[in-house]
């Protein structure tokens, strides 16, 4: 057809006897050009106009496939318009290069195809994890693999079928690949190793993109960013991005605190020795507001107890679970508890306790002076033989040793 196109065309511009051949193949390669840009324009704004058009549909698939299919008409246009142009410059010539169109032609149109077939998968990735458009978002780490996989498919299939239009046998090539497969196996085995890992995650989900991860074997703590195929990226809280290399997740342990169910408060508050009289209240108290309290989970474990006698305090231990698992509001939480623990503590008259120490004197001995040697000194009663003892938080019933009344 195209012989014919440029017979008829050619012979009608010999008619007028004014160009040579080669102004001819000019005239015609530039009213391919033209012809070509000209199609490639409407095509291009007919595309946009049907996107325009279909983008008030509730149908999002049609937005996928003409988004998808813009560029790649574009550019098919262009490489067909370019092959027409190189052939009538191969009719009036009769250099090697020109005998490659075909060639070419097939490899240009696999690319053609290839990129639409990416362009489509992006499209579909963005749909099914996006919140606005899906009622029921699909979840974005799942989706990125599943892109990625399928991205890899299409661009192996198009580097072997191009392999065969440039007259490669792909059973040599396939057995070429198994033979060098295991001397590449050995070269990038930290590589494989990497691939292997980053398979895993997808496949077993330990955490996914936005999850805060730790590991308590190293030093990895973060909001994951990305899951690549060989590399993992974590901002770290102090906003530096970390990289992690995924065969470390398939030899460590990792916790994923954004899949926690409740947060935990864990708190021991002690009191002083001298407010033993109200102990019994004010734990029963605390454990009536934390079971009232709207953000305390009371189907969790919830414990309020007198627990020991410590050296400077008699403890009593807190422990709850709190309904929110967000850091912040964690920590809001926190701290209306142990503010409201802190009032019921002082409606009884206790306080709460702090490390003291007490002095102990026998009967008799006084401390009036601070010379060394005079009577009545610390110094005299050493050296009269009087025991003198220090004791740390002691609760001796003789000497009021209760912590933080100031008056020990």
């Amino acid at each position: 057809m195209i012989g014919q196109v440029l017979s008829v065309l050619n012979g009608w511009i010999e008619q007028f006897g004014l160009l040579s051949d080669g102004w001819r193949a000019g005239v015609l390669v530039f009213l391919l050009v033209l012809a070509t840009a000209t199609i490639a324009y409407i095509a291009s704004h007919v595309i946009a106009a049907l996107e325009n058009k279909f983008s008030s549909t509730r149908n999002l698939w049609d937005d996928v496939i003409l988004h998808a299919v813009r560029r790649p008409v574009v550019a098919f246009v262009w490489l067909q318009g370019v092959y027409w142009a190189a052939e009538v410059a191969h009719h009036f010539s009769d250099a090697e290069v020109f005998k490659a169109n075909g060639v070419l032609l097939q490899i240009g149109f696999v690319w053609v195809v290839v990129w639409f077939f990416i362009r489509l998968i992006k499209q579909v990735e963005s749909v099914l994890t996006s919140p606005i458009k899906m009622s029921k978002p699909m979840d974005y780490t799942t989706m990125s693999a599943i892109s990625k996989l399928s991205r890899a498919v299409v661009i192996i299939t198009a580097v072997l079928t191009a392999l065969q239009t440039l007259g490669f046998s792909i059973s040599g090539v396939l057995a070429f690949g198994g033979v060098g497969g295991i001397a590449v196996g050995f070269a990038a085995k930290d590589l494989l190793a990497n691939f292997f890992g980053g398979f895993i995650i997808h496949l077993d989900r330990p955490f996914k993109v936005g999850d805060w991860v730790r590991s308590p074997d190293r030093n990895i703590e973060g909001t994951v960013e990305h899951i690549g195929w060989r590399l993992t990226t974590i901002r770290t809280f102090d906003k530096r991005p970390l990289y992690v290399p995924n065969a470390a997740f398939t030899t460590i342990a990792v916790e994923n605190p954004s899949r926690m169910s409740n947060r935990r408060i864990y708190e021991t508050i002690g009191i002083r020795y001298a407010d033993v009289h109200a102990m019994k209240k004010i734990v029963d108290d605390i454990r009536e507001m934390l079971k009232g309290h709207e953000e305390i989970e009371s189907d969790q474990t919830l414990i309020v107890n007198f627990l020991a006698f410590n050296a400077s305090s008699l403890d009593i231990m807190v422990y709850t679970f709190t309904k929110t698992t967000q850091w912040v509001r964690f920590h809001e939480v926190k701290e209306d508890v142990l503010l409201k623990i802190s009032e019921i503590i002082e409606g009884y008259g206790a306080q709460v306790a702090f490390p003291t120490r007490t002095l102990h004197l026998p009967d008799g001995v006084s401390i009036e002076g601070h010379e060394q040697g005079k009577p009545g000194s610390s110094e005299s009663s050493r050296a009269s033989g009087g025991p003198r003892q220090a004791s740390e938080g002691s609760h001796d019933g003789e000497v009021d040793s209760g912590a933080g009344d100031g008056n020990s």
